[in-house]
């Protein structure tokens, strides 16, 4: 399997499936509403207080550190399993 940072993910079903969880949970939106690139403020109303409640859930949960640099990156569920990825390669 290659490693290559062009890839769509590398990150398993399991792993999206999880994160995808959390953050239906915090936009209070139905799982079948979001998809990889429907946008977090646009699509489905996320203001800033709801974007670092999805960083701080995905932290705790994955026990790993997301940089705030990070976050302009993460608009919809495909940036955010980027940013996850990058994170976990660190």
């Amino acid at each position: 399997m290659s490693t290559s940072h062009t890839s769509p993910s590398s990150l398993t079903d399991d792993l999206k499936n999880e994160i995808k969880d959390l953050v239906c949970d915090i936009l209070e939106t139905e799982e079948d509403e979001v998809t990889e690139v429907s946008l977090f403020i646009e699509d489905h109303d996320m203001d800033s207080l709801r974007a670092i409640e999805i960083v701080a859930a995905i932290e705790k949960r994955l026990n790993l550190t997301i940089d705030q640099s990070e976050m302009p990156r993460m608009v919809n569920l495909a940036g955010t399993y980027a940013v996850v990825e990058q994170a976990i390669a660190a």
